[in-house]
């Protein structure tokens, strides 16, 4: 019996084993103090509600996320001025270092989901901290190297040019932490929902709140690292930071092995990716072959239903030719993902503005007025006001969002659609660039007249485009995650979090690609690009409102899509519909 993946929390259904020989379940054998969702302890027996899962295994994985969290931001929040001050990069050179660097990240996300299948969420959290661990030792070895002369690393004050080897540890390291933390942010916050029995009515509202508290603990990590950390950094102090970060992970993995005895798991169910290569080669190869009419000869085919609630659709009618060798089932999974395709890839484009928050924002920050009441204010702070936005809005959108949108449409509905939400997002985004635009051209306006980057514009003045970039996340990938999970089949639901995170993923290359070519075209005649080694010689602003112009664009594309898209629930509601009209 499968998980419904419906919570917050409940990304994945992909029903993975915890590294251990599973024996079969006798459902007649199994007493109410067990689980009802199939859950399984470390035996591969029946897991007692009482003794595994629930809140102390839960809490226990919400402390380790958080510690990861924690750990993995300090280095994401700093990273584009470590690479420009310690390794020396430009400004474009150590935003296409970052955008590279995190697309990777969510690339290894994609590995971590595969792998988990076979291995179990337990075993790959376990692996993903490993590697985790391992990256920042590296890292925080390598700095000690990276860091010459002494105080080098600051804003204004570059380390010295580092041999190969050097320069290959610090790539080696973010790599190894990318491939950690991308595994585990694939597969802990599921197996964290796993802990809790979806068929148990206190368990799952209990599994609800935890999937709330599982953000907030990330947030809380996040800011953390980023209020408090990252601001050492002022001073050159990266050593420190790094080190503190390495303690982090490591106590996440004792945290994460300290209740082994405790944890649920689920049996493994197949991989996603073979069902679906199943239905389009079977497609393929009967591809010479006609349908009957009423279905005659086809498998589940007798009555055009699906399990008496869904019925058998219209559209994509190439793959029906499977259903003669395979199950109508499983090729209606397939023809759900296929009709999801073109919605996710204009979700894509989000990430590709999300990066612009930690690379060319922080740049921006960096050439800005940084003091308050003489203190100095580490750039890479500001994404402070972007965790509280966020925060924020997740927590008070029933108490506030949801009464306003019924006050303003005059409608009982209780919430909006996942899909009007992704597109309210993808409205603030578009605001959100030209604001960032805009705060550029005033930057240029305040400079000093030096040939340093400095402008006499407090940074401050960013403050609108991050709280604006918080709620766009809020509403884009918070609620993207919801919708896949609501729209991926049961028999696909280990794809869910491996469409989100391929979002994250090719986002990051896109934005490589397009700051690459966005130069290319623009540095002419001797003349700098719009995002040059110095941004008081190019144009940010420019980039900023070309972003706002192609999210606009992306929106046009996202609306249409999204009118034409059939939901799961409406094609259940036909088939349901459909039964009572031929009912006698």
């Amino acid at each position: 019996m499968q998980q419904s993946g419906k919570e917050m929390v409940g990304l994945g259904d992909d029903l993975v084993a915890p590294g251990i020989e599973t024996c079969p379940v006798d459902t007649a054998a199994v007493s109410p103090a067990h689980t009802k969702d199939g859950l399984l302890d470390r035996f591969g027996k029946p897991a007692v509600r009482g003794r595994t899962g629930g809140w102390k295994s839960g809490l226990v994985l919400l402390v380790s996320q958080g510690l990861v969290t924690l750990a993995f931001y300090v280095l994401e929040a700093s990273i584009v001025l470590f690479t420009k001050y310690v390794m020396r990069q430009t400004n474009a050179e150590a935003e296409s270092t970052f955008s590279l660097w995190m697309g990777t990240l969510y690339l290894c996300s994609l590995v971590g989901g595969f792998l988990s299948d076979y291995l179990g969420r337990y075993l790959m959290s376990i692996y993903a901290i490993v590697f985790l661990t391992v990256g920042f030792v590296l890292l925080s070895t390598s700095a000690h190297a990276l860091l010459k002369p002494r105080g080098c690393g600051v804003i204004g004050k570059l380390c010295d040019p580092h041999a190969p080897l050097e320069v290959l540890m610090f790539y080696t390291s973010i790599y190894l932490i990318a491939l950690g933390n991308g595994a585990c942010e694939s597969v802990l916050a599921t197996f964290a929902a796993d802990q809790f029995d979806e068929e148990d009515p206190v368990e799952k509202q209990s599994k609800t709140s935890f999937g709330w508290y599982f953000v907030i603990a990330s947030n809380i990590g996040r800011l953390i690292s980023v209020a408090l950390l990252v601001y050492t950094e002022s001073t050159g102090n990266w050593l420190p930071i790094f080190w503190i970060s390495t303690g982090c992970v490591i106590t996440a993995l004792v945290f994460l092995l300290s209740q082994t005895k405790r944890y649920r798991h689920f049996k493994p169910s197949g991989n996603s990716f073979l069902r679906i290569a199943q239905v389009i080669m079977a497609s393929w190869r009967n591809r010479n072959l006609q349908v009957p009419s009423r279905g005659e000869g086809l498998l589940y085919g007798g009555e055009w239903e699906i399990d008496g609630t869904r019925r058998k659709t219209d559209d994509l009618k190439f793959l029906d030719k499977a259903a003669i060798n395979i199950p109508i089932t499983q090729v209606e999974e397939v023809k759900c993902i296929l009709r999801l395709f073109p919605v996710w890839l204009c979700t894509i484009w989000s990430s590709v503005v999300f990066m612009q928050m930690p690379s060319l924002f922080t740049e921006q920050g960096a050439a800005m007025d940084r003091t308050i009441l003489h203190f100095p204010v580490h750039p890479a702070g500001m994404i402070a006001f972007d965790i509280i936005s966020t925060s924020t809005l997740i927590v008070f959108y029933d108490k506030l969002i949801v009464p306003l949108h019924i006050k303003l449409t005059k409608t009982q509905s209780k919430t909006l659609a996942e899909l009007q939400r992704i597109g309210t997002g993808f409205v603030i985004a578009v605001v959100t660039m030209l604001c960032a635009g805009l705060v550029e051209q005033k930057r240029q306006k305040y400079l000093d007249g030096s040939t340093k980057e400095m402008s006499s514009l407090h940074i401050l003045w960013q403050i609108p485009q991050y709280i604006l970039m918080g709620a766009s996340k809020a509403m884009v990938c918070v609620v993207e995650k919801e919708f896949f999970a609501a729209q991926t089949p049961d028999g696909l639901k280990s794809l869910e979090m491996i469409l989100s995170f391929c979002c994250s993923a090719l986002g990051g290359y896109m934005c490589h690609t397009i700051l690459w070519v966005v130069n290319k075209i623009t540095a002419s005649n001797g003349k700098a690009g719009w995002v040059p080694p110095n941004l008081n010689d190019g144009h940010a602003d420019r980039f900023f409102f070309l972003l706002a112009a192609l999210t606009m664009l992306n929106l046009g594309l996202f609306v249409m899509f999204a009118y034409r898209y059939i939901s799961i629930s409406t094609q259940m509601r036909d088939g349901i519909e459909e039964m009572e009209d031929v009912a006698p």
